[in-house]
């Protein structure tokens, strides 16, 4: 059956990929179509809501208690009234006369006394003004300083006393590189770095007091880390672009490469179950072949073969890398093979249209371990100016549209009928594999092998369906004979019906005594002769 005319095909044009809000940056499925920026704001704008909503209902909640509660005291205050104002007139008077007493006995240190009284109240009202001063300094910080430079005086103490056992724990052979190379690289800054140095540090102590917060949280509070640490870099220190690249390329690896164990696939979130369904999705459509995907790409020729190998390579060892501006290389050095199989197969450069086949191809062959939950760390904890922008924004956005269309991949889309859809699916069979004998000379022998081991296993799979088929005739059949049967033996005992006779008489034994005939003779006696 010929669909090519009903075909949907796999075509994306630009705008597609780009931020729905029309900004021009590439948007994300994870941020339902919007780029980092667009995102963030939409987001800030239904979180600030929700606070409104939140602190107006709080509010309500508030004056509907204290209007109980002053409705409950009315009538208890008027009957207290009169008793209270009788215990402080009291106590007054007692008061007046124990200090008249004091007095008379204690003259001579009169002035002495009144001295000390006049310090004390002055010591106490400049340490009232010096605590009511760092209260106001505080309150202020709180609100005009973003979350992540937040650190309380005692935290700062105590982190020069003795610093945070969680940030000095035992670090990875790959931490401390990372660490030493991140202070070299700020050597350079010369009084920038150390700022920026303390900023990460406050940062990641921060954020090791808040592993209770969600996922999503935790990453609002990385970009706003990022976004803070650009801004300052390019206005307070006049930092050249390319150098606020440089320093934020070494932020964000110093960052997460401490960060890594504690955000990627947290147990707080569904990301494991979301690989796990992913990676069942591409085991079930391992029989997608190039040509149904209209892949440009000649797997025969030497060098295209060894793109591929190159790109699946590249595509799986994304999962080893710990920093998201890693992971971006690897899927962007996946994408640079691509482009070069497409190009020395068709002898011409290769167009938005045949790289996303191939793209899909490549995953559905290579079938990345944790596929979902690395895109999910680079979209939360990835320096947001590279997936906005760039070959590695374009190359990020292509893949997250490949695993949105391997999910919903449908017969139509592989120009199959929804029968032979289903077939391959359920594994009843497999597409026609193409016949060993019309290889060339120059295919791989582990090709070659593969293609009769496929095509083996077809027959095996053949055979076993025809010994099922069988089995269940013979069962069949001698369910058959076993009730002939017995339809046989019932009509012979109905047609020949069993006559019990009745018992005959016993005959004597013969050594018993026969007493109704004494005329035999006697029996023989034993001789002995005498030889």
């Amino acid at each position: 059956m010929n669909l090519k005319s009903e075909r949907r095909g796999i075509h994306v044009d630009q705008s597609e990929l780009l931020c729905k809000k029309g900004c021009g940056y590439y948007g994300n499925p994870a941020w339902q179509g919007f780029c980092s920026k667009c995102w963030r704001e939409e987001y800030h704008k239904a979180r600030q809501k929700q606070i409104q909503e939140d602190w107006e209902l709080a509010e309500r909640l508030q004056r509907e208690e204290e209007e109980a509660y002053a409705s409950s005291q009315s009538t208890q205050g008027a009957q207290s009234l009169t008793f209270s104002k009788f215990e402080e007139k009291k106590t007054n008077e007692k008061t007046r006369k124990v200090t008249t007493v004091k007095k008379f006995f204690t003259a001579s240190s009169r002035t002495g006394a009144k001295k000390v009284a006049q310090e004390k109240i002055i010591k106490q009202g400049q340490l009232g003004r010096e605590r009511n001063a760092d209260n106001i300094l505080r309150d202020l910080k709180e609100i005009f300083t973003p979350s992540w430079e937040l650190a309380s005086p005692t935290e700062e103490i105590q982190e020069a006393k003795a610093p945070s056992p969680s940030i000095n724990r035992q670090a990875s052979i790959e931490t401390d590189r990372v660490s030493k190379e991140f202070i070299e690289f700020l050597k350079t800054y010369h009084k920038p770095g150390q700022d920026i140095y303390k900023q990460c540090k406050l940062f990641l102590d921060t954020m090791n007091h808040k592993r209770d917060l969600s996922i999503e949280e935790q990453s609002e509070c990385a970009q706003d880390f990022y976004q803070n640490v650009a801004d300052k870099l390019q206005t307070r220190w006049k930092v050249s672009p390319e150098k606020v690249e440089k320093a934020m390329d070494q932020i964000e690896k110093y960052i997460m490469t401490r960060q890594y164990k504690y955000v990627f696939c947290p147990e707080t979130t569904d990301d494991e179950k979301k690989d796990l369904a992913v990676q069942k999705r591409i085991r079930a459509l391992h029989w997608v072949t190039p040509q149904m995907l209209c892949v440009p790409v000649n797997e025969e020729i030497p060098e295209v073969s060894d793109m591929v190998v190159k790109a699946i390579t590249d595509i799986i060892e994304m999962d080893s890398k710990r920093v998201p501006r890693d992971k971006l290389a690897c899927i962007t050095k996946c994408s640079k093979h691509i482009f070069n199989a497409i190009k020395i197969t068709k002898n011409e450069p290769a167009s938005a249209d045949d790289f996303l086949p191939t793209l899909i191809y490549i995953v559905l062959k290579g079938n990345p371990p944790r596929l979902q939950s690395n895109i999910q760390y680079i979209t939360r904890f990835c320096n947001p100016s590279r997936l906005m922008t760039g070959e590695d924004g374009y190359y990020f956005t292509n893949l997250c549209c490949a695993v949105a269309f391997i999910e919903k991949l449908d017969a139509q889309s592989l120009n199959l009928s929804q029968e032979d859809f289903d077939r391959f699916m359920t594994g009843q069979t497999s597409p026609k594999k193409q016949e060993s004998d019309s290889f060339s000379p120059d295919v791989c022998l582990g090709v070659k092998q593969m293609y009769k081991n496929l095509d083996l296993l077809s027959q095996l799979n053949e055979r076993q369906e025809r010994i099922v088929s069988e089995a269940k005739k013979l069962e069949k059949d001698l369910i058959d004979w076993t009730d002939g049967i017995t339809k046989e033996v019932q009509d012979i005992v109905e047609k020949y019906p069993l006559e019990i006779k009745p018992k005959n008489q016993a005959l004597a034994a013969i050594d018993s005594e026969n007493v109704e005939n004494d005329k035999l003779p006697p029996p023989l006696q034993p001789q002995v002769y005498a030889g």
